[in-house]
């Protein structure tokens, strides 16, 4: 397991957040990038916040690249109904939020995660949109200290 980063580029941090958006940018300005990246975040604009988390894979995605594919595992394996029900749950949280949402795997399967999708639904959009943002970190540092 690593330790925290004092400094990354921005190539290395949009790796670990899945592109390169407004947020990556001023992140790799910061020193500690990782150890701030909730700071950094809370301090963006609606719009920049958003915009991060839009980058993110959908959690039952059939088509995943890169670090998601590894995540989440191979869909393929996974019953056909629970992921026909995460697609329409991203599509309502869509929907009802204007963002994807975004939660930290951390090795759980997707039958696992539609519950969690589902609580979520119910709470309020500054809420998820502040929780989202935590979970996006919470991949990012992840990434990091197993790579």
């Amino acid at each position: 397991m690593r330790d925290l980063p004092r400094q990354l580029t921005v190539d290395e941090l949009a790796d670990l957040f899945q592109a390169r958006s407004r947020f990556v940018e001023a992140l790799a300005e910061e020193e500690n990038p990782l150890g701030r990246a909730r700071e950094v975040l809370a301090s963006l604009p609606e719009e920049q916040r958003v915009e991060a988390l839009a980058h993110h894979a959908r959690i039952g995605e059939r088509r995943l690249g890169g670090r998601s594919a590894v995540e989440q595992g191979e869909p393929a394996r996974e019953d056909p109904e629970v992921l026909a029900e995460l697609a329409e749950l991203n599509a309502a949280y869509e929907e009802r939020f204007g963002f994807r949402f975004v939660v930290f795997v951390n090795r759980r399967s997707r039958a696992e995660l539609v519950p969690v999708l589902r609580e979520r639904l119910e709470r309020t959009r500054a809420e998820e949109l502040e929780t989202g943002c935590d979970e996006l970190v919470a991949i990012a540092v992840d990434r990091w200290r197993s790579s």
